[in-house]
């Protein structure tokens, strides 16, 4: 039988906390974005959504950088919280989510703004015709049918939270029990004389969480996909 260290737990546990956590909190915000970015003309559009899409393409550790300076206890916003708030993300499990959820809120943010450019928007015309505001047209139409979009969304954001190292590091370092993830473990596993062992059996656990997650979304996508097909005609 397979027995785990103390560490090794936590590092899991703490890893699907932290990805889950991150996915949750992102996602009103990526919807609400990913809409205004599928409906909405405004100006400098283009400029606004390629910041948005800075996370991608930015080393982890330069976002992670930005994070200390703004949000770390000397930061405007990491004092300010400190301060009246008596609440710091610094160093803190809080501090990986946050890192994780701006890492992988521009994957999910794309995700929701390409289902919602997908919806013909007669369904939603049709709606309005019979006396629906926008808001209920929204949470009615527009909304259940981007579903597919949303789950795909809320996937991508957790992969890449379960996997995110630089800028979490980098934010709160490494402290076991508190921001040790497993990518961080078996980083730190590597470090140590005999631990190679230890950091592949954490391997092998990231890529199995990585596949269900990826098998159980492509499980719920297919079903909304079917019940979708199955309500238009």
């Amino acid at each position: 039988m397979i027995s785990f260290s103390e560490e090794e737990l936590s590092a899991i546990y703490l890893s699907l906390k932290i990805a889950f956590t991150a996915s949750i909190f992102s996602m009103p915000f990526a919807i609400l974005f990913g809409y205004i970015f599928a409906r909405k003309s405004f100006f400098f559009k283009k400029f606004i959504i390629s910041l948005f899409n800075l996370p991608l393409v930015l080393p982890p550790v330069v976002t992670g950088y930005l994070l200390l300076v703004t949000f770390g206890i000397n930061g405007p916003i990491g004092s300010f919280l400190l301060k009246n708030f008596n609440f710091t993300f610094a160093f803190k499990w809080t501090g990986a989510a946050l890192a994780c959820s701006i890492m992988g809120f521009p994957l999910m943010v794309r995700a929701i703004k390409l289902a919602i450019e997908m919806i013909d928007l007669k369904y939603e015309h049709a709606a309005m015709t019979l006396g629906a505001n926008k808001v209920i047209v929204f949470f009615t139409i527009t909304l259940p049918l981007a579903l597919p979009g949303i789950i795909a969304g809320f996937t991508l954001s957790f992969a890449r939270s379960l996997g995110e190292f630089g800028a979490t590091i980098t934010f709160v370092s490494n402290i076991p029990g508190e921001t040790q993830t497993l990518s961080a473990a078996i980083y730190n596993f590597l470090q140590i004389p005999d631990g190679e062992f230890t950091a592949m059996r954490l391997t092998l656990i990231a890529i199995i969480i990585s596949i269900s997650s990826l098998l159980l979304s492509e499980i719920i996508f297919d079903k909304l996909l079917k019940y979708k097909r199955d309500n238009i005609e």
